[in-house]
C-alpha cells in the first residue's frame, strides 16, 4: 500500500488494531499535526509518518495530497480534546480530483475549498451519525448535499454510514434522506455496497441496496 490517509484521531477513524495489521504493508502514513505520536505508540516507525498542517501538500508519485480544513474536533479521551489536528483531504491525480471530507459540520470553508481546489470529480462526504444537537461537528444530510455543491462536485459518494451505530437515527435514514435530497437538487450520487468497486472517473450506476 503506497499511502494511508488518516483524517483525525477519533477511534472510528484511527483504530489501533487496524494500524497494527496494516503497518507492515504500508509505505507511508499521511496525517495531520500531532497524530503521528499516536501512530508511533502503535508501533509505526517515525520514518513512515508524514504530518501536514491545513493547506500543506505533499507529492506521492504523480498524486498530490493536501490537508484542508474541516469543522470538527479531536481527542481520544475526556482529557485531551483538540490536542491534535483534524482535517479533510484533497487527492489530486492526473486522472481525477477527489475530496475526502472525513468528519465535519457544515461551514463556509467548503465554498473556499471548492473555489481554490475544485471542481472535484468525486466528493466523499459524511452522511450518517448526525443529530441536530451536534450538527456543528457532523452535517445533516441536506447540509452534506449543499457541501457537495459548494465544492463543485460532479459525483457524491456518501460515507460515514451503514457501519458503526453512533446516533439516534435509524440505520436506513441517512441513505433515504440523502437520496431524496440528491433527487431534489438534481445531483449525481452513488451508493456502492460494502466492498463493491466503483470508478473514480466514470459515474457508475449503483442500486439502492439498503432497501
Amino acid at each position: 500500500i503506497k499511502a494511508v490517509i488518516i483524517s483525525h484521531d477519533h477511534y472510528d477513524h484511527l483504530d489501533e488494531q487496524s494500524i497494527k495489521k496494516l503497518q507492515g504493508k504500508v509505505e507511508k502514513f499521511y496525517t495531520t499535526l500531532k497524530v503521528g505520536a499516536i501512530l508511533e505508540s502503535f508501533g509505526v516507525d517515525k520514518s513512515k509518518i508524514i504530518e501536514l498542517d491545513w493547506y500543506e501538500s505533499v507529492d506521492v508519485g504523480d498524486i498530490t495530497l493536501t490537508a484542508a480544513p474541516a469543522q470538527h474536533f479531536s481527542g481520544r479521551s475526556l482529557f485531551n480534546s483538540r490536542e491534535t489536528l483534524w482535517s479533510s483531504w484533497i487527492i489530486k491525480a492526473p486522472q481525477a480530483n477527489l475530496y475526502f471530507g472525513a468528519d465535519s459540520g457544515y461551514f463556509s470553508g467548503y465554498k473556499k475549498i471548492g473555489e481554490q481546489y475544485g471542481p472535484f470529480d468525486m466528493t466523499f462526504l459524511e452522511v450518517g451519525a448526525y443529530n441536530e444537537m451536534w450538527k456543528d461537528a457532523h452535517m445533516m444530510p441536506q447540509e452534506s448535499v449543499q457541501a457537495h455543491m459548494d465544492l463543485k462536485g460532479k459525483v457524491m459518494f456518501p460515507i460515514h454510514n451503514g457501519s458503526f451505530d453512533l446516533a439516534l437515527h435509524s440505520w436506513r435514514e441517512p441513505f433515504e434522506k440523502v437520496d431524496q435530497e440528491a433527487i431534489d437538487k438534481n445531483i449525481s450520487i452513488i451508493y456502492p455496497k460494502m466492498g463493491e468497486g466503483v470508478s473514480l472517473i466514470k459515474h457508475n450506476t449503483t442500486s439502492k441496496w439498503w432497501r
